[in-house]
């Protein structure tokens, strides 16, 4: 094994890339830098590698370490003991409120705590009590309370 320019230019890519990803994080350049240093590690071991072999390595080096960074490491969406916690509106969804304007035509209004929301369902009188069903946007679908 011998130490060339060429394993240094890899080493200091392999550097580079890492510290990127330390300054903008995001896991992708991580991957990279990380099929930068392999390179490194191959053109110790193999001085006399032509470049285009050295660029053809980290190519496919890059698409492995992506590829096993995708597989395995990606977080496929974890499932969360509190699935509305910044989802306000579907966390209403269940009470029951009266109706701060009447339903005409399938549109009223609610107040809830310090918020006013707007609702859709069957009309209903000012007053009437309803229970928020479901949540489309930013209005409330609601139905009469039983």
């Amino acid at each position: 094994m011998h130490w060339t320019l060429n394993a240094t230019i890899w080493a200091l890519v392999a550097l580079v890339l890492i510290a990127a990803e330390v300054i903008a994080p995001g896991a992708f350049m991580l991957w990279l830098g990380i099929a930068a240093a392999a390179t490194c590690v191959l053109v110790v071991a193999m001085p006399g590698l032509a470049l285009v072999w050295q660029m053809v390595a980290f190519a496919v080096l890059s698409l492995l370490s992506v590829f096993v960074y995708l597989r395995f490491f990606r977080s496929h969406g974890r499932a969360s003991d509190q699935p509305s916690l910044n989802r306000r509106a579907e966390q209403l969804v269940g009470r029951v409120v009266p109706l701060m304007a009447p339903i005409i035509d399938g549109h009223g209004r609610v107040q809830i705590a310090d918020a006013i929301w707007d609702v859709e369902g069957p009309d209903l009188p000012l007053g009437a009590r309803v229970r928020v069903i479901g949540v489309r946007g930013m209005t409330l679908e609601v139905r009469p309370q039983d």
